[in-house]
């Protein structure tokens, strides 16, 4: 019987992995052969996520993710950010810019972690909860580049403050999470050495959440 049980979870969370994979839904029938389940064994997982809150399904019969992941996610956002500020102290000190975690929500970037520098004269005082386009801003730019399989840091200028450079770096090898991890500052950066450190700590927070 735990066993049975086991085997359900897992199937169950293979699916939402596969429904969190894009924004355009599933078929039954199109999970059944993602899955290499029979459909029977699909539509009960299905109906049991809907139950939950964790799946819905559109007037087409089609499949998405239900709002209730939502709540997980805000359950989820404090543990990503105390995970995040040991990595981010550093890569704000050594970089002397304004260090920041920012996660897919949506179209947009949200920033859930900020630390600055201690030892610079002027630094971008960038909010936690800050909200902007994907496409706008080395942090969006470094996510959607991800999904396109670019791999690498960033850059952007202006984008999101007049006089702000910034530069970040997906965080990768974690399928249920999409952020980058990035620096801004209205200081004169050398992007190349830069990358470099946004990438190291982009690699740093995703063994720590591994």
């Amino acid at each position: 019987m735990a066993a049975e049980a086991a085997q359900t979870l897992e199937r169950g969370l293979r699916l939402l992995r596969v429904l969190a994979d894009g924004q355009r839904g599933r078929t039954p029938t199109e999970l059944a052969a993602e899955l290499g389940l029979s459909r029977p064994v699909v539509y009960r997982l299905i109906n049991t996520l809907q139950q939950e809150g964790f799946a819905r399904r559109d007037s087409d019969g089609r499949v998405h993710l239900g709002f209730g992941v939502l709540v997980l996610a805000q359950a989820v956002q404090p543990l990503l950010r105390a995970a995040a500020l040991p990595a981010l102290r550093r890569l704000a000190e050594r970089a002397g810019a304004t260090a920041h975690l920012t996660v897919a929500e949506g179209g947009d970037g949200l920033a859930i972690a900020v630390v600055e520098p201690s030892w610079t004269d002027m630094h971008v005082a960038y909010r936690e909860g800050s909200r902007h386009p994907l496409s706008r801003g080395a942090a969006g730019l470094a996510i959607l580049a991800q999904r396109d399989g670019v791999v690498g840091f960033q850059a952007s200028e202006g984008q999101l403050q007049e006089g702000a450079r910034g530069v970040a770096a997906p965080i990768l090898g974690l399928p249920w999470l999409e952020a980058s991890v990035g620096v801004i500052t209205f200081g004169q950066l050398d992007v190349e050495a830069v990358g470099e450190l946004v990438m190291g700590a982009a690699r740093e927070l995703a063994e720590s959440l591994t």
